[in-house]
């Protein structure tokens, strides 16, 4: 018990820092391409449970180093957030610096399997406020892989249904 206490408690001068580590995965039956350029588009934040909207254009692709704000549904108050890793088609890693005390690490993986197009979406919250934060924003995490599978579902739904309009067979 206390080795695997130890894993998510250290101590570190005196000061109390936990970790919490927690994937989601979901099947989409939406390619990955898809899949991905939701992922990516950085601007629409529609279906995302937790954020309201961005400072960042439609379409823009992230890129390392990219810092930008987002507004979340619970509070007026811009958050800040640094894109740390990017793989094309594949991985999507950012840090949300939110306040003092806390770290936060979101990680997208799309992955191609026989079931479906797979996403993964872990969340990773360091700090001595980690405990805290995690019960107020877990409802949340919870919904965040399958409301993005649902909406690139959705919209791909919805372009398939569309009815050809002046065509050769309109009367």
């Amino acid at each position: 018990m206390r080795d695997w206490l130890s894993k998510f408690i250290h101590r570190k001068r005196r000061r109390f820092c936990a970790s919490l580590v927690r994937t989601y995965r979901e099947i989409s039956s939406a390619s990955v391409d898809e899949l991905w350029q939701k992922v990516v588009d950085l601007g629409d934040v529609s279906w995302h449970p937790l954020l309201k909207s961005t400072n960042l254009p439609y379409g823009l692709v992230p890129k390392p180093g990219l810092i930008y704000q987002a507004v979340t549904r619970l509070s007026p108050i811009p958050i800040r957030i640094f894109v740390e890793c990017v793989n094309p088609r594949e991985l999507l890693c950012i840090r949300l610096l939110t306040i003092p005390g806390v770290e936060e690490r979101v990680t997208y993986r799309v992955e191609s399997t026989v079931c479906g197009t797979c996403l993964s979406y872990s969340v990773t919250l360091r700090g001595w406020l980690s405990p805290l934060i995690w019960s107020l924003s877990r409802p949340y995490a919870d919904r965040v892989a399958r409301s993005l599978v649902e909406a690139v579902e959705g919209t791909t739904l919805k372009a398939k249904r569309k009815p050809l309009k002046n065509s050769c067979f309109d009367l």
